[in-house]
Protein backbone atom coordinates (compact mmCIF):
# COMPACT_ATOMS: atom_id res chain seq x y z
CA UNK A 1 0.00 0.00 0.00
CA UNK A 2 2.50 2.61 1.01
CA UNK A 3 6.35 3.04 -0.67
CA UNK A 4 8.58 4.42 2.26
CA UNK A 5 11.26 6.56 0.66
CA UNK A 6 13.89 6.57 3.24
CA UNK A 7 13.77 10.68 3.96
CA UNK A 8 11.94 13.46 4.56
CA UNK A 9 8.76 14.63 2.51
CA UNK A 10 11.00 18.11 2.55
CA UNK A 11 14.51 19.02 4.37
CA UNK A 12 14.52 19.67 7.73
CA UNK A 13 17.01 22.24 8.86
CA UNK A 14 17.65 24.30 11.82
CA UNK A 15 20.08 26.79 12.65
CA UNK A 16 20.13 26.75 16.41
CA UNK A 17 19.33 24.57 19.62
CA UNK A 18 16.06 26.20 20.56
CA UNK A 19 14.20 23.84 23.66
CA UNK A 20 11.36 26.54 23.18
CA UNK A 21 10.20 26.31 19.99
CA UNK A 22 10.39 22.67 19.86
CA UNK A 23 8.04 23.07 23.11
CA UNK A 24 5.92 24.86 21.18
CA UNK A 25 6.05 22.73 17.53
CA UNK A 26 5.13 19.72 20.02
CA UNK A 27 1.27 21.41 19.94
CA UNK A 28 1.63 19.84 16.19
CA UNK A 29 2.99 16.11 17.30
CA UNK A 30 0.31 15.50 19.79
CA UNK A 31 -2.17 17.91 19.76
CA UNK A 32 -6.28 18.58 18.81
CA UNK A 33 -5.42 19.55 15.94
CA UNK A 34 -1.70 18.10 14.83
CA UNK A 35 -0.37 16.04 12.41
CA UNK A 36 -1.26 12.83 14.40
CA UNK A 37 -4.75 13.72 14.93
CA UNK A 38 -5.14 14.09 11.43
CA UNK A 39 -3.46 11.50 10.33
CA UNK A 40 -5.62 9.00 12.34
CA UNK A 41 -8.91 10.86 11.79
CA UNK A 42 -8.65 11.04 7.71
CA UNK A 43 -7.39 6.88 7.78
CA UNK A 44 -10.30 5.96 9.77
CA UNK A 45 -12.93 8.27 8.24
CA UNK A 46 -12.29 6.53 4.73
CA UNK A 47 -14.29 3.25 5.93
CA UNK A 48 -17.51 5.23 5.85
CA UNK A 49 -17.14 7.40 3.04
CA UNK A 50 -18.50 6.49 -0.62
CA UNK A 51 -15.35 5.46 -2.65
CA UNK A 52 -14.99 8.75 -5.13
CA UNK A 53 -13.37 10.39 -2.14
CA UNK A 54 -11.66 7.19 0.06
CA UNK A 55 -8.17 7.52 -1.87
CA UNK A 56 -8.50 10.99 -0.61
CA UNK A 57 -8.32 10.37 2.69
CA UNK A 58 -6.00 7.63 2.36
CA UNK A 59 -3.51 9.98 0.64
CA UNK A 60 -3.58 12.67 2.65
CA UNK A 61 -4.03 10.61 6.32
CA UNK A 62 -0.71 8.75 4.75
CA UNK A 63 1.07 12.14 3.66
CA UNK A 64 0.46 13.49 7.75
CA UNK A 65 2.34 10.68 8.70
CA UNK A 66 4.79 12.30 7.03
CA UNK A 67 4.41 15.54 8.10
CA UNK A 68 3.94 14.09 11.87
CA UNK A 69 7.52 12.61 11.19
CA UNK A 70 9.42 16.19 9.84
CA UNK A 71 7.82 17.38 12.82
CA UNK A 72 9.64 14.88 15.30
CA UNK A 73 12.45 15.70 13.31
CA UNK A 74 12.16 19.34 14.07
CA UNK A 75 11.80 18.70 17.63
CA UNK A 76 15.42 16.80 17.34
CA UNK A 77 17.17 18.97 15.79
CA UNK A 78 16.17 21.83 18.14
CA UNK A 79 17.05 19.99 21.24
CA UNK A 80 19.62 17.45 20.84
CA UNK A 81 21.86 19.81 21.97
CA UNK A 82 20.20 21.14 24.74
CA UNK A 83 21.65 20.77 28.88
CA UNK A 84 19.03 20.30 31.09
CA UNK A 85 18.84 23.43 32.17
CA UNK A 86 17.79 24.85 28.51
CA UNK A 87 14.99 22.12 28.57
CA UNK A 88 13.91 23.43 32.29
CA UNK A 89 14.40 27.13 31.17
CA UNK A 90 11.86 26.03 28.03
CA UNK A 91 9.62 24.17 30.18
CA UNK A 92 10.32 21.08 29.26
CA UNK A 93 12.09 19.98 32.72
CA UNK A 94 8.60 17.25 33.17
CA UNK A 95 9.28 16.07 29.75
CA UNK A 96 12.90 15.47 30.23
CA UNK A 97 12.24 13.81 33.40
CA UNK A 98 9.71 11.38 32.17
CA UNK A 99 11.12 10.92 28.79
CA UNK A 100 14.52 12.36 28.25
CA UNK A 101 15.14 13.16 24.53
CA UNK A 102 12.47 10.72 23.63
CA UNK A 103 9.33 12.32 21.76
CA UNK A 104 5.47 11.76 23.18
CA UNK A 105 2.55 12.59 22.07
CA UNK A 106 1.76 15.66 23.80
CA UNK A 107 0.61 19.25 22.94
CA UNK A 108 2.80 22.23 24.25
CA UNK A 109 1.01 22.58 27.31
CA UNK A 110 2.07 18.80 28.56
CA UNK A 111 -1.32 17.04 27.92
CA UNK A 112 -1.49 14.00 26.10
CA UNK A 113 -2.66 12.61 23.14
CA UNK A 114 -5.80 11.06 23.20
CA UNK A 115 -8.28 9.82 20.85
CA UNK A 116 -10.87 12.09 21.63
CA UNK A 117 -8.88 14.27 19.03
CA UNK A 118 -10.05 12.19 15.98
CA UNK A 119 -13.85 13.09 14.89
CA UNK A 120 -16.21 10.66 13.06
CA UNK A 121 -19.66 11.17 12.58
CA UNK A 122 -20.08 8.93 9.43
CA UNK A 123 -21.92 11.59 7.63
CA UNK A 124 -19.59 11.87 4.82
CA UNK A 125 -20.17 15.86 4.15
CA UNK A 126 -20.08 16.12 7.97
CA UNK A 127 -16.77 14.42 8.30
CA UNK A 128 -15.06 16.40 5.22
CA UNK A 129 -16.20 19.60 6.89
CA UNK A 130 -14.66 18.67 10.17
CA UNK A 131 -11.23 18.00 7.77
CA UNK A 132 -11.58 21.70 6.24
CA UNK A 133 -12.19 22.61 9.22
CA UNK A 134 -9.17 20.87 10.98
CA UNK A 135 -6.77 21.58 8.11
CA UNK A 136 -7.41 25.50 8.18
CA UNK A 137 -6.85 25.15 12.15
CA UNK A 138 -3.38 23.33 11.46
CA UNK A 139 -2.30 26.24 8.77
CA UNK A 140 -3.65 28.56 11.63
CA UNK A 141 -0.75 27.13 13.84
CA UNK A 142 1.85 26.92 11.48
CA UNK A 143 1.50 30.20 10.74
CA UNK A 144 1.92 31.03 14.67
CA UNK A 145 4.70 28.87 14.72
CA UNK A 146 6.46 30.40 11.81
CA UNK A 147 5.62 33.94 13.80
CA UNK A 148 7.70 32.55 17.01
CA UNK A 149 11.23 31.76 15.32
CA UNK A 150 13.52 33.74 14.12
CA UNK A 151 15.26 30.63 12.69
CA UNK A 152 14.66 31.10 8.67
CA UNK A 153 16.25 27.30 7.79
CA UNK A 154 12.96 26.36 10.51
CA UNK A 155 10.71 28.99 8.82
CA UNK A 156 10.92 27.20 5.85
CA UNK A 157 9.88 23.84 6.86
CA UNK A 158 7.05 25.40 8.61
CA UNK A 159 5.93 27.50 5.16
CA UNK A 160 6.14 23.86 3.72
CA UNK A 161 3.87 22.41 6.21
CA UNK A 162 1.69 25.61 6.08
CA UNK A 163 1.10 25.13 2.44
CA UNK A 164 0.71 21.68 2.42
CA UNK A 165 -2.39 22.16 4.90
CA UNK A 166 -4.14 24.78 2.20
CA UNK A 167 -3.65 22.17 -0.54
CA UNK A 168 -5.42 20.14 1.63
CA UNK A 169 -8.07 22.06 2.82
CA UNK A 170 -8.94 22.61 -0.91
CA UNK A 171 -8.75 19.15 -2.00
CA UNK A 172 -11.47 18.65 1.06
CA UNK A 173 -13.45 21.42 -0.27
CA UNK A 174 -14.05 20.10 -3.75
CA UNK A 175 -14.49 16.39 -2.52
CA UNK A 176 -17.19 18.16 -0.35
CA UNK A 177 -18.81 19.86 -3.73
CA UNK A 178 -18.69 16.49 -5.16
CA UNK A 179 -20.39 14.57 -2.83
CA UNK A 180 -23.04 17.49 -2.72
CA UNK A 181 -23.62 16.56 -6.40
CA UNK A 182 -24.05 13.10 -6.13
CA UNK A 183 -26.30 13.60 -2.87
CA UNK A 184 -28.34 15.67 -4.76
CA UNK A 185 -28.82 13.59 -7.39
CA UNK A 186 -30.29 10.63 -5.10
CA UNK A 187 -26.95 8.74 -5.91
CA UNK A 188 -25.83 8.53 -2.48
CA UNK A 189 -26.76 9.06 1.46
Amino acid sequence: MWVYEKKLQYPVRVSKCDPRMAKLLLEQYGGADGELAAALRYLNQRYSIPDKVIGLLTDIGTEEFAHLEMIATMVYKLTKDATPEQLEAAGLAAHYVNHDSALYYQNAAGVPWTATYIQAKGDPIADLYEDIAAEEKARATYQWLIDMTDDVDLQDGLKFLREREVVHSLRFREAVEILKEQRDAKKIF
